[in-house]
Formats: structure tokens, C-alpha cells, sequence
């Protein structure tokens, strides 16, 4: 066992002993969560671990809250709603320290002829980075999730109806030392944990909105980098529980500051070398001046892989640390694009996401759309320097009804992803829209019970 993550044999061996008794047998889902189901040790070492599970279809085709929605190809009530099935990669198998004897695995989704389903996120971003590797390079990931804590717990943030909670902190804890140590005890538990689950934890920091906080992990390859940012939102989750706290990773909680996922990515040759660092401007190569401006040719395209909910493009305010601007400049947060680093740890930063991203769609699209760039040898835009909030470019969809028409006419998200993969994602984005223009929200009464 090396840093929480198990072999096989380490798990029969555990397993023997009764030092470990349980699997957590897990999919992600299209919302970017573990979805599955807990398994004896025992059982999962005599008929699954070399072998498959089951699960119904129905898990790439409902919305948030676990409804059935019909307009799906992958599965529906026409379709009698028959399983997918979960096929363990042995990679991911790792110790779950805050469940007692327990362990996890993540699982590919394939069919019952073992092809993988092309519309799964695990599977959406395989297809880009064996893109990526058919020129000889892999992606470097690293992901950062702010989220807010309350101390409230979350039956009775549910009780409450979500109002009046109370978070962790009372003022803005950016960078404080004091601010995090009112809650290290958790803090103390999420980064000692993950590491115990094999994540590499780097810090831990507070956040400027009341009670949010961010706690970084070190970059990997980056479908390893996407498996432990959905093994930590479900953990954080399950540990600030344990603790009598509500914790939320929602893109905009409400008025103020939102919580961001921003993404990072290098590229690396065979050799282990940096591909996007040269002798042209800013020390970029030619690859990553392509790479870079495909990023800017396709963001508006694919925004609803990085931004997928409606709650997700309230973040997009000005001079909010949410990008509004098309552009790219280096170390500069107000660009939707912002290019850090030198040599092996150049890469840029997408500030796009927030809390509530697929991780796996994310990067995804961050490579088709860097590809995209590489394969039509597009210029790269001049740097934008200053404040880009104030700039006349190009901006970032406003809206979910916005991304969501941008997707699913676009010819390089289909050339890139498929046209089932274009299909599936933009009727979700559908699917959110329309729970969302039937909900009658407390802004409405407040502004209507009397005065209308």
C-alpha cells in the first residue's frame, strides 16, 4: 500500500485479516457524483474485482435530484430501463480512512458487450487524452475546489430551507491564519484523510465569502487528477457530516462571492519533458501558442462542460475574481485564461469552473479544445494586460440557455466529442432549464406577494 492506495493482493490480504470489509463500488455521474453501492470485501474479491457489477441505466440519464427524464438514447422507460455495467479499474482502488474498514474503486461504464458508453464522463475525457496521446503527450491536471462551510448540519440546513445558516467564519478569512484556525479540527481531518485515500494534499486556505475555504492537491495525469477530485467532493462532504457540519461546493450559495474550480494543465512528452515552454514570446512553444488559442476559440462552444447548471453562471460578475472575458494574460485573474509558471511548471489556468463542475467534462473539453487549436494552427491573440473585466472582447455565456445553444450547434464540440456525446450533454443542459423555468424562486415572492 503506498499512500492510501491499494493493490489487489493488499486488499485479499486486509480483506483475510478483517482490517477491511467493505467496497464502495463507484461510477461518476453526468453532475460529476459517486454514484454506486457498498459491497462485501469478500464478494467483491470473488466476483467483481476481475470480473463487472451492475447498475441501473438510468444513472446517465436523470437530473440532479435523481428524477427520471425522458429524451435520453442511453436509457428510458422505453428502453425498459435496463443496467449498465461497472467495470472496476483496479488503478483507483483505495483506502477510505474517515469509513471504518473501508475501501474504494472506481469503475469505467461499459456495455454488456464491453465497449465503453461513449456519453460517460470517465469515458468522455478518455477519448481526448487518447486524442492527446496519438502526438505523443499526456495532460497534467491539478484542480482547485473552494467550497463554503456552515455550522449547520445538513438536515438541518435542509430543515431551514437553506435560509439564515450560519457559516464556519463571520468576515472574509482570505489567506488568514487566524480564519482557518477557528476550524482547523475539520481542515485538520479533510487533509490528514485524503491523504489517507491517497490524495497529495499541498494547503490548506480561507476564501474571501463567510466560512469558505480551499484546500489544494498536488497536479497528476489527468484522469488521475479527476478520480481524486470526485473521491474528495464526496468525502468532504461525508467528513464535514461526521463533524455536525454542512458543507457546499454550489457555484454562487447566494449574492457574494462563489465558489471556483479552477483548472490547471501542462503538457508532457513521452520523455516526462514540458511541450508548451520554447523560445517564442512569454517562452512558449509553438504548441502551446496553438494550444492556447484553441482554448480561446472554443471556450464560449463548450462552456456547458465547464459550466453545466443554472446556478453556475452567477459567478460571471465583474470584479467578482469570476472571469467575464474571452482572453488570456499571464498571472492575471481578471482573464478567463491566466498563464503561470516557467519551463516545466508553465501551464495555464482555466477560471471558468466552479465548485459544481464534472471534473471529468471539464478537462475534457480543456483538451478538445486545445486540439482544436493544434490541429487548425490558430494564431494566438495578443495578451490582454489590465483589468479585462473592463475590456470590449468577447465574453463568457451569460447564461445556460446560452451555453447549452452554443453547444449543440457547434461543429468542433461534435467533430471532437460525437454527435451522442453533443446529444446527451445538451438535453441535460435542457433538462436543467426547464426545472428551472417551472420553480418559482423566494425572489419572486418577496418582490410580488404585495406590491404586484
Amino acid at each position: 500500500m503506498t499512500g492510501g492506495m491499494l493493490t489487489l493482493d493488499e486488499l485479499r490480504t486486509q480483506a483475510a485479516h478483517g482490517a477491511l470489509d467493505t467496497v464502495v463500488l463507484a461510477m461518476t455521474d453526468m453532475q460529476g457524483r459517486l454514484q454506486g453501492k457498498r459491497v462485501a470485501a469478500s464478494h467483491f474479491l470473488a466476483d467483481i474485482a476481475e470480473g463487472t457489477a451492475e447498475g441501473c441505466g438510468y444513472l446517465l440519464a436523470v437530473d440532479v435530484e435523481m428524477n427520471t427524464v425522458d429524451g435520453y438514447d442511453i436509457s428510458s422507460w422505453e428502453s425498459g430501463y435496463g443496467d449498465l455495467v461497472l467495470a472496476p479499474d483496479l488503478s483507483t482502488l483505495r483506502r477510505v480512512p474517515w469509513h471504518p474498514a473501508t475501501a474504494m474503486v472506481q469503475c469505467d461504464v461499459v456495455d454488456h458487450e464491453g465497449q465503453p458508453v461513449a456519453v460517460s464522463p470517465r469515458q468522455v475525457l478518455r477519448r481526448q487524452l487518447d486524442r492527446l496521446a496519438a502526438h505523443g503527450w499526456t495532460a497534467q491536471v491539478g484542480t482547485e475546489l473552494e467550497f463554503i462551510v456552515f455550522r449547520d448540519s445538513y438536515e438541518q440546513a435542509w430543515e431551514k430551507g437553506y435560509r439564515r445558516l450560519t457559516p464556519a467564519n463571520q468576515y472574509n478569512v482570505d489567506y488568514s491564519v487566524l480564519g482557518t484556525g477557528r476550524i482547523e479540527p475539520l481542515l485538520r481531518r479533510l487533509r490528514n484523510e485524503m491523504a489517507g485515500a491517497g490524495l497529495t494534499v499541498e494547503s490548506a486556505k480561507g476564501e474571501c465569502f463567510p466560512g469558505q475555504h480551499e484546500i489544494a492537491f498536488k497536479y497528476a495525469e489527468a484522469l488521475t487528477t479527476c478520480d481524486n477530485h470526485a473521491v474528495y467532493k464526496t468525502g468532504a462532504k461525508e467528513i464535514a457530516a461526521q463533524e455536525g457540519y454542512g458543507l457546499t461546493f454550489m457555484a454562487k450559495f447566494d449574492e457574494r462571492e462563489g465558489n471556483s474550480c479552477h483548472v490547471h494543465l501542462s503538457l508532457r512528452d513521452a520523455a516526462g519533458a514540458p511541450v508548451m515552454a520554447g523560445d517564442g514570446p512569454h517562452g512558449f512553444s509553438p504548441v502551446m501558442e496553438h494550444f492556447l488559442a484553441g482554448q480561446l476559440a472554443c471556450l464560449s462552444d463548450f462552456a456547458l462542460l465547464l459550466a453545466p447548471n443554472v446556478n453556475s453562471y452567477k459567478r460571471y460578475v465583474a470584479g467578482s475574481f469570476a472571469p467575464t472575458a474571452i482572453a488570456w494574460g499571464r498571472d492575471n485573474r481578471t482573464c478567463a485564461l491566466r498563464v503561470v509558471g516557467h519551463g516545466l511548471s508553465l501551464r495555464f489556468e482555466n477560471r471558468v469552473p466552479g465548485g459544481d463542475v464534472n471534473p471529468y467534462l471539464a478537462v475534457a473539453a480543456l483538451v478538445a479544445a486545445g486540439l482544436y487549436g493544434i490541429e487548425h494552427r490558430l494564431p494566438l491573440a495578443p495578451e490582454h494586460t489590465g483589468n479585462a473585466y473592463a475590456s470590449d472582447g468577447p465574453r463568457v455565456p451569460a447564461t445556460l440557455r446560452e451555453a447549452v445553444a452554443a453547444f449543440e450547434t457547434s461543429q468542433a464540440a461534435e467533430e471532437a466529442f460525437g454527435k451522442d456525446v453533443v446529444r446527451h450533454y445538451s438535453h441535460a443542459g435542457r433538462v436543467e432549464l426547464a426545472a428551472f423555468d417551472a420553480a418559482v424562486t423566494d425572489w419572486e415572492r418577496q418582490r410580488g406577494f404585495e406590491r404586484l
